[in-house]
């Protein structure tokens, strides 16, 4: 294993205080071979202080070290008070109610509008609310209470749902994003049974933008909360194991207090942030059911060949096995690293790049 141990064991501690367990699970099984994941789940049961997700009751330990210190203990409560909800959205679930099953969702309201192919915004939080959760966040990072990232891509943010807030964000998922999942996405929102939820920042100095990619999720809620900013745009482009998958649909520009719904297995990236700060509120919904019925997340049974050469904007470094066919590696921007898989062997498009890297087989995916 040369290099290997002394490597493994300064990445191990680097992470331990950042925090990111998940980061080193995917370092020692990518890099170190399979055999290793065992290792570190070993590594992280004989450590009295590993990055626990949560204690003997079920709290996580972030929350209960910062029980004390909450600014705004409402927003730790399962309730979402209607001053914190933007009309236009208490008029869209009022019209959801009202109309009858299998209702075009672009005529349930004037206040959903449809960004693309199976991707709505709609405005959703009001000043209150953006107010009282940004100075919460800002209290909690001045905690100094350590944060795992939120994600094995995003190097800034926290997991909210490990800071106390899962019950508020529970509500907000069952009185809100549920009835507009179940609507616009009747097979992956017929049903949710859990979430991940967690902010994330761009700015320079940070992560100025995030590379391409799906989500662990069935499907995404994402609402701008802040600042003044300019770019930092979302970029769509097509749903995966579609021949379509890598070409752009839309660019989505963030409008504070505004969300945007989508299925987690549509590739997007955020682009670049040119100037300010952005910070966003993103949540995971998951349907246990759904998903194991589905390998891959895929509405389609099979993996489509590709129609054609990717869009470049849809390029994904993380990804992609012909990337840097097309393009250099990215400098400032959130990845998780040049894990290629796509497209998977016997699906790649037409006068695909002979350099490209081998990639996975369609049944490791």
């Amino acid at each position: 294993m040369g290099q290997s141990l002394a490597t493994l064991w300064a990445s191990v501690l680097s992470c331990l205080n950042e925090g990111t367990p998940n980061y080193v699970a995917i370092f020692v099984s990518e890099t170190m071979g399979q055999s290793l994941a065992t290792l570190w789940a070993s590594v992280l049961s004989c450590l009295n202080e590993a990055p626990a997700i949560e204690n003997d009751a079920g709290e996580p330990l972030a929350a209960r070290r910062y029980k004390a210190l909450r600014r705004h203990e409402e927003l730790f409560q399962a309730q979402i008070p209607l001053s914190w909800i933007a009309p236009e959205l208490q008029e869209i679930i009022t019209s959801l109610k009202n109309a009858p099953e299998g209702t075009d969702p672009k005529s349930v309201s004037s206040q959903l509008r449809q960004e693309a192919f199976e991707v709505f915004s709609f405005p959703c939080f009001t000043k209150e609310f953006i107010t009282l959760f940004i100075e919460e966040i800002n209290n909690f990072y001045a905690s100094g209470i350590p944060a795992r990232r939120p994600n094995s891509m995003n190097n800034y943010g926290v997991i909210v749902n490990e800071i106390g807030m899962r019950p508020m964000i529970t509500a907000f998922q069952k009185q809100y994003i549920w009835p507009l999942a179940r609507m616009l996405f009747p097979e992956e929102g017929s049903f949710f049974d859990t979430h991940h939820s967690f902010i994330v920042r761009y700015q320079a100095g940070e992560d100025l933008g995030l590379d391409m990619h799906t989500d662990d999720s069935d499907v995404t809620f994402n609402v701008c909360l802040g600042y003044e900013f300019t770019g930092a745009t979302l970029t769509f482009c097509g749903g995966i194991g579609t021949a379509a998958h890598r070409k752009a649909t839309h660019v989505y520009s963030h409008e504070v207090g505004r969300g945007v719904i989508h299925l987690g297995s549509r590739r997007h990236g955020a682009d670049d942030i040119e100037s300010g700060l952005r910070l966003n509120l993103i949540v995971w919904s998951h349907n246990t059911a759904w998903r194991q019925s589905h390998p891959g997340r895929r509405k389609e049974a099979h993996y489509a060949k590709e129609e054609g050469p990717p869009d470049l904007v849809c390029l994904s470094h993380t990804h992609d096995r012909d990337y840097l066919s097309y393009k250099s590696a990215p400098v400032g921007r959130a990845s998780g690293g040049n894990q290629a898989w796509c497209p998977p062997p016997g699906k790649e498009y037409d006068d695909f790049p002979s350099d490209a890297k081998t990639g996975f087989s369609i049944g490791d995916l």
